[in-house]
Order: C-alpha cells, then structure tokens, then sequence
C-alpha cells in the first residue's frame, strides 16, 4: 500500500505547486471586461490583458487571464473598447508644438479679411520681434485668389511678418519681412517662385522662396523647443497617438527630443526622419541608425515637389486651372541621386515627398535604379496623391511603400478635380489602387497641415466624407478602405513602415503595452459616428498618460 501513497502524494504536491504558479504570476496591470482588437495576423480579438514592465505578458479571455495573473492595479472597464495605440505616419511634431507657442491660428478661416484680424489679435496678446502665422487656404475663400501684401504693410509697417498656407509650400510675407530677406523682383530660386505684381513683389513665395525669409527669423531657444514638444505631447495623447513620425527634423531637435525621452518628459515614441537640408546632416548619418524603443532614426526626408493647393506639384501635363503652370521640381536630379545612393550604402529608409504624377514618375523612376526589384528596403513615397495609371506597378514592383494621408482627400475633394481635371482625378487619392500594390500602407495626418486627431483619419479612410457628411455617396468611394484596412492603417502598418512592427501596432506578448480605450466600438458603429468617438484612456507602455 506504501507504495502507492507516495508517488500519490508526490503528484498531489505537484498539482498545488503547478496550481499556486498558475494563479500567482505577478503583473503590474490587468484590464479586463472589455473588447481588445489586437490587430494581430488573424485580427483576432480579446477581453483581458496582463502587462507587466511596460509590455503586454497575455491577452486573452478574462477567465484564463483572471484565474492566472494577479495585480495590485485591476481595472474593469465596463465593456469599452481597446484598440493598439494610434500610431501617426506622417506628421510635423516639432512644427506643430512650435505652432501652439508663437503661431497666429489661421485654419479654417473664410476670408483674408478673418486672417488679418487673426494675426492682429495674436500680435496684441503675443508681441514678439517677427510675427508668424499659419493655416490660411485661399481655396476656402469667396475670392479664392492668392492674397498680397498691402494691407499686411499697412498693418505691420515695420515688424516682419510671414504667414504659411495650411499646406506649407506657399506663404505670404510683407514688404519687411521681405526687406530682411534681400528678396527683391531680380530673386530668381531653384525649386521656388516669388510671385510679381507690376513688376515688384506680391508677398507670395512657392517653396524654396520660403526658405530666404525662414533663414533670417531668430532661432527658437532649447527651452523654448521643449515646451513646443511637450505641448504637442498633451494634445497627441488626448487624441489616443502613442507614436508617430515626424517627417523631417534637424539633428539638435532629435538630440533634445532623445532627452525629454531619457527625462521621462516625453512619453510618446517618435520615429524621425532626418533633413538633408540640415547643417549636421553629416553628423547625424555618421551616427548610424537609432532605435531605443523610444526614439528611432533610421531615414531621410527628401521633398520632390510642392503641393497641389499653391500649385507648386510637379505634373506631367498643366494645370487645368492654370494652363502653361506644370508645377515644381524641387532639386537637381544630382541631389536625389546623391542622398538615395548614401542612404542605400548605409541601410538608411529614403521617403520622399510627391505629390504631382510627375513628382510621384520621378521618385519612383530614382528609387527603381537603387532598389532595381523586389527588396526589403521599405523606402516611401510620401502622400503619393496624384499617381499616373502606367506608375501604380512600380510601387509593387520595387516594393515602395505609398504613405498616405486620408484627409487630404476629404480635404482636397471640393477643389482638386478643379486643379487636375476630370481625367487625372480618377487616379488621385487611390488608396485601394496604392494598397493592392503590397499589401499594405501606413496612413496619417500630416499635422498640422490637417487637424491631429487619428479617428478623423479613419473615418476619411472609410467613409470618404467630410465631417458634415458630404459627399452623400463619398468622394470616389471605390479607393475607401474598409474598416479593418483602416485600423490597420493607424496602428501596424505605420509601425512597420518604421521597422518597428515587432516592437509596437498590435496587442499581442512581448509588444509595448501602447493602447487606448474607447467609448465606441469604430468597427461597428454607423460611420457617421466614428468622429465623436471618445477617448476613454490613453496608455504608453503600461503607463495612463491621458
């Protein structure tokens, strides 16, 4: 009988060690009673979570996660709905935060009058020695005409001012701001236009002629920078971005941006592109690529073209508002060449600004000679908005990733067929024509071209209207993404354009605890209501950040 009692309380002791190992896995946070998409290969969904130092252990049913995980923090969130952190593809961060500092607000202004009075009231409660502005767009006018500069020069006789359209590649400046710069009617720029009137200027520069007016406004002091970037960080948290990308930075921005991190200031992770146009440009590149989980630099910003609302995207055929205008080629075919061939030499990510079918034709053109076929490269065309039919193969054929922001279409509908005619519109804004090129394709905002929030994204990206619901059947609705495409557009793909998909974009063991709760369910709900969505709560690496 002794024999069988022994191995028998062998195995009993065994059951209880095995039982208390179960149940007494300790994690830092458990959230539970929810629906978690996990944007995993399967799409697959949840209703618990355990995280532990700042990364997810399990997800899973809350039975088998409640009987197994145990934490001093468990919250029942009541059948909300969680979704991977939002990830923006494409914005200006640094820009943006700048912006709330000492920028005078001109979005969604109707006419040049409402910016004048907008900029005088900035200048009364924000005097400074150069007044700036941004987010003007002539086309939401009744006189949908570039403005000029006198009554500017009425106004601010002897401070300079510059105000960007919304779009960044034009800006009207007055007589001073000209003055300081040296721009006269003899200014002749590469990649750039100083707009005459009478033979003198008007107060409008295209592109490159911003930069004569940018190169004599005071630097912005570091103490200063961190408050832009730490008040750009409260606004993306409350609107559920965990990460984004910040198309083009200087190589002292990135550096205070790697100390917020390291200080714990700045929580949201940021993938950086760096600017050639950058005096450390050389620097920053001999310093290799950088990935600490926080901050990731591994590509090169470059810019084909300017934007179809100023005119200044390059396109094959003319304006069909503005016979004989083709638009701009920013740079010599030598600059493109140069970086693209450094950048492949160092294993550097390339991604390119284009926005007209000839910008889009000839990026794609300089990509193919480096990447010659299909690669894992990931190099990127940034907007790809107007795409001639015969180029749409080369992004599949060397695996060029399209980038794409989806409302600049809703944006852009009430006017670009206008621009581009009715021909050339069929093939703008074709994000279903660019998704079946590789499968994929990372979306985002262009902040603060457009306004910050992701679920605007996504509702642009299903839905195709604007947020008064026009178009009542949507804008060229056959290129919407459906909603599992959308979601996939905010949160794995933009982390895969970025090398980071094993890192961060899903729910799943082993990944970033990144997420955000919700108080709808955006894959369900009627599209009409996807842009009042709430965010509930916004977690960085396990970590309520809002």
């Amino acid at each position: 009988m002794r024999k069988f009692i022994i191995p028998m309380l062998i195995l009993f002791a065994m059951n209880i060690t095995t039982s208390c190992i179960e149940k007494d896995v300790q994690a830092d946070l458990i959230v539970h009673n929810a629906l978690i998409y996990k944007v995993d290969s399967t799409f697959s969904t949840a209703t618990a979570m355990a995280i532990k130092d700042g990364k997810i252990l399990a997800v899973g049913k809350d039975a088998e996660l409640m009987k197994k995980y145990i934490s001093e923090e468990i919250v029942d969130l009541d059948g909300a709905f969680i979704y991977p952190g939002f990830n923006d593809a494409h914005c200006h961060f640094y820009s943006y935060g700048l912006g709330l500092l000492k920028r005078a607000d001109l979005s969604d202004t109707k006419s040049f009058e409402e910016v004048l009075d907008k900029v005088r009231e900035h200048h009364v409660n924000h005097p400074s020695e150069w007044i700036e502005g941004r987010g003007w767009d002539q086309n939401d006018w009744e006189v949908k005409a570039f403005p000029e500069k006198d009554k500017l020069d009425e106004l601010f006789p002897d401070i300079p001012v510059i105000l960007i359209r919304i779009d960044g590649h034009a800006a009207l400046v007055n007589s001073e701001a000209l003055r300081r710069s040296g721009i006269d009617e003899k200014t002749k720029v590469t990649g750039g236009e100083v707009f005459l009137k009478n033979g003198r200027p008007s107060g409008i520069l295209i592109d490159n002629a911003i930069e004569l007016v940018n190169d004599v406004i005071p630097e912005t002091d570091r103490h200063r920078q961190a408050e832009g970037l730490l008040a750009a960080q409260q606004n993306c948290i409350k609107a559920g971005l965990t990460s984004l990308t910040d198309a083009g930075l200087e190589y002292n921005v990135i550096k205070l941006i790697d100390s917020l991190h390291e200080n714990n200031e700045l929580k949201v992770r940021i993938n950086a592109m760096l600017t050639p146009m950058d005096k450390d440009f050389d620097k920053a590149l001999s310093q290799g690529k950088v990935n600490n989980g926080k901050l990731q630099v591994n590509s090169i910003k470059l810019y084909a073209d300017g934007a179809l609302g100023s005119r200044g995207a390059a396109m094959i055929q003319p304006y069909s508002d503005d016979p004989g205008n083709h638009g701009l080629v920013l740079y010599p075919d030598t600059f493109y060449h140069d970086i693209c061939k450094r950048a492949y030499d160092l294993g550097f990510q390339v991604n390119t600004h284009a926005i007209g079918d000839r910008g889009n034709r000839m990026i794609l053109d300089v990509y193919a000679q480096y990447l010659k076929g299909k690669n894992d490269r990931r190099w990127r065309i940034e907007h790809a908005q107007v795409v001639h039919p015969d180029d749409f193969e080369k992004f599949g054929k060397y695996s060029i990733i399209p980038s794409i922001q989806a409302t600049h279409a809703t944006s852009d509908m009430y006017w670009a067929e206008t621009r581009v005619g009715p021909e050339r519109i069929r093939s703008a804004y074709a994000y279903q024509d660019l998704l079946m090129q590789n499968g994929w394709l990372p979306n985002g905002t262009d902040f603060p071209i457009e306004k910050i929030y992701p679920l605007f994204t996504f509702y642009a990206s299903v839905a195709r209207k604007d947020l008064d619901g026009w178009p009542y059947d949507g804008f060229q609705k056959e290129n919407a993404l459906s909603r599992k495409q959308a979601l996939q557009s905010i949160t794995i793909w933009p982390a895969k354009a970025s090398f980071e998909e094993k890192m961060k974009g899903s729910i799943e063991p082993g990944k970033y605890a990144d997420f955000v709760i919700l108080n709808k369910d955006i894959m369900t709900v009627p599209e009409n209501e996807i842009p009042s969505a709430i965010i509930l709560g916004t977690y960085i690496a396990g970590e309520k950040v809002h």
